[in-house]
């Protein structure tokens, strides 16, 4: 249970921090991008999870994944999942979010986009659970015209211990 405290902690922190980055697109603010990532493990267990938010003009982007595995006399078991959000007050916004899975690894990615005219501001995270480890990376970007992109990336990576 104290392994998830810190993805929990991640996920208040970008959902609480996604309305306040969409409230700055309405002022006259520079474009913004941040990510953060957490992970754990012990005893044959693991958690990791990353996520982020960008915004520019009147565009914004967040995403989140997160992942878990446990290691038990029965077996293994892991859980991977993720999620997008994208929003522009003219324009468009788009999300997406597959999971993949073979024999060798369990992956998603999320990807948000939200565009209007040269404004943009994405995010996209790719969480892996891979045989002895986690890998989890979030990069949020946002651009507006005249200036060049703002970028964030996190990269988390978390050995599974026994």
């Amino acid at each position: 249970m104290k392994t998830m405290i810190p993805l929990a902690v991640a996920a208040v922190v970008l959902t609480a921090a996604a309305p306040y980055v969409q409230a700055q697109t309405n002022t006259a603010t520079a474009p913004s991008a941040a990510t953060v990532g957490a992970g754990s493990s012990s005893g044959g267990s693991a958690t990791i999870g990353s996520g982020g938010s960008a915004a520019a003009g009147g565009t914004s982007a967040s995403t989140l994944g997160l992942g878990g595995t446990s290691t038990g006399p029965a077996g293994t078991s892991s859980t991977i999942g993720g999620a997008g959000s994208a929003a522009t007050t003219e324009g468009k916004a788009t999300t997406s979010n597959k999971i993949n899975e073979n024999p060798n690894m369990l992956q998603d990615q999320a990807k948000a986009k939200a565009q209007d005219g040269g404004t943009w501001s994405k995010s996209m995270t790719n969480t892996k659970i891979k045989e002895g480890e986690l890998d989890s990376r979030t990069k949020s970007m946002a651009h507006e015209p005249g200036g060049a992109p703002v970028k964030s990336t996190t990269t988390q990576s978390v050995p599974v211990t026994k």
